[in-house]
């Protein structure tokens, strides 16, 4: 039988607010256990929450990024549970009239194919606290710092249909709130996290299978893993006779594996109820048109400029605009040399590449956009040729000189484009190798193209890599030929 994966989306996005929904604590990472959890956050007695505009700001943003409908009157609920990094007994969340309605994402499949995601809706709500389990000897540690961080929870209509495009699809919604600001989108602190509800059905069949939540997966990587092995799971479930069940499950990167949690539950089982210590939150249309004005330019509309503006491929205005530091260094790097596609070349191969040796992210690279466009200046005006540009570039990246031109000069490293002066190393090879002259005399045409390479490798060696390879092929092949 032919089966078809049905995969929708539940990210949870922390909001970059420097305090928290519902009360003054800090949201900093890395705090100490229980130094940033104040009296709101704990639930005690008489205290009340005042909800952080900010936050409120930053979701609106998300929702006109994503072409949704913005509730004018959005409330808060009450979602009842009992754990114990919950104190107060419910999480404040927005069951019943989310504060963002339906839009949809654009995704970028491998292929270079497009597809477009609906989102059911997005809602604010308060982030539990955090259970330990490792250090403490079969008990378990409580850090309530997190208590009451902003969350926004996008949730995805089950359009996905492979592990690839729910890959591709939060790699947009990570891309879109980056570009925003409203989150750092760091998955390895939490800032992003997912859970994935997985199904599989029969090819042509309309209704949906029962489907498995696998809880709070933390990067593009493991949520392809995750549903890998969950389709599987599944398929051979039902094809031994058996059923799926309706479960949380939780993914375990270390054996590959997804493991039950525990059963679902329904909506009906948190007993959802209007906050009665929050107001609803009501939004007019010049409060909209305010926040819309404050939109950057986002994702899509960075790449549709590059490829139509500057001429990149989709390929390459894909890769840059995915990350909004890349494509400003890229347009950075562009503005400096003025050659979009050199500058996508160089940003994309070797500063990536030298970037992910070191594990740094582009906004700490050891080179600036200023330096590393004025490198790609000098091999655009055949200062220097590509192999001693890789020289310049690793100079800089250790932070032996200022700016390209100085490593050039410091190093010798200018490019003799001079015709006499070719001419003489070429002609001093030639006498130099009376045998390999012979043997190109008495190649076959087609054979003596690569037979120059001998004589190239010879003059660059001569030159210390400095003669322009272009006019050291020319001329060799003229002499060579007239020997003939």
């Amino acid at each position: 039988m032919q089966w078809e994966t049905v995969i929708g989306l539940e990210v949870h996005v922390q909001l970059a607010t420097r305090s928290k929904i519902f009360s003054g604590a800090s949201t900093a990472f890395g705090a100490e256990p229980n130094t940033q959890a104040c009296a709101v956050d704990l639930g005690l007695p008489g205290v009340l929450p005042v909800l952080n505009e900010q936050a409120v700001a930053m979701a609106v943003q998300f929702g006109l990024a994503v072409h949704a409908d913005i509730a004018e009157v959005s409330v808060f609920d009450r979602k009842n549970y009992f754990y114990p990094d919950l104190p107060k007994g419910y999480q404040t969340s927005q069951m019943y009239h989310p504060i963002v309605g339906p839009g949809d994402v654009e995704i970028t499949l491998e292929d270079g194919s497009t597809k477009r995601i609906r989102i059911h809706h997005a809602h604010l709500e308060e982030d539990a606290g955090k259970s330990l389990h490792e250090d403490f000897h079969g008990m378990t540690g409580i850090d309530l710092n997190r208590a009451g961080t902003p969350l926004l929870e996008i949730v995805s209509e089950p359009d996905m249909r492979s592990a690839k495009e729910a890959a591709a699809y939060l790699k947009a919604i990570h891309s879109i709130v980056t570009y925003l600001g409203i989150s750092d989108g760091n998955m390895a602190e939490g800032s992003m996290r997912c859970d994935v509800n997985v199904s599989v059905r029969p090819k042509g069949q309309e209704a949906f299978g029962t489907r498995a939540e696998i809880k709070n997966v933390n990067s593009f990587r493991f949520v392809e893993r995750a549903i890998a092995f969950e389709v599987e799971r599944q398929i051979e479930l039902i094809e031994d006779g058996g059923s799926v069940v309706q479960e949380t499950r939780l993914f375990d990167p270390d054996r590959d594996e997804t493991r039950s949690m525990r059963t679902k539950e329904e909506a009906n089982d948190y007993r959802y109820f209007p906050c009665p210590d929050l107001l609803p939150v009501v939004l007019d249309q010049a409060y909209l048109d305010h926040l819309r004005g404050q939109l950057p330019e986002l994702p899509a509309d960075k790449r549709e400029r590059f490829q139509n503006e500057l001429g990149l491929s989709a390929y390459d205005a894909n890769v840059i605009s995915a990350s909004r530091d890349m494509a400003e260094f890229f347009e950075a790097v562009h503005s400096e040399c003025g050659d979009a596609k050199q500058a996508a070349n160089w940003v994309q191969g070797e500063l990536s590449g030298a970037l992910n040796r070191e594990n740094l992210s582009i906004a700490n690279s050891p080179i600036s956009a200023r330096q590393l466009g004025e490198l790609i200046s000098r091999v655009l005006d055949d200062t220097i040729n590509g192999k001693a540009a890789k020289e310049v570039f690793q100079a800089l990246w250790n932070g032996q000189g200022e700016s390209a031109d100085e490593v050039i000069d410091a190093k010798g490293l200018k490019q003799v484009t001079d015709t006499g002066a070719i001419e003489a190393m070429i002609d001093q090879v030639i006498a130099d190798s009376p045998a390999q002259v012979a043997q190109y005399c008495d190649s076959e045409p087609e054979k003596r193209g690569k037979m120059i390479g001998y004589f190239v490798g010879q003059v660059m060696k001569a030159s210390r890599g400095t003669a322009n390879p272009q006019q050291v092929n020319g001329l060799l092949k003229e002499k060579l030929d007239a020997l003939l």
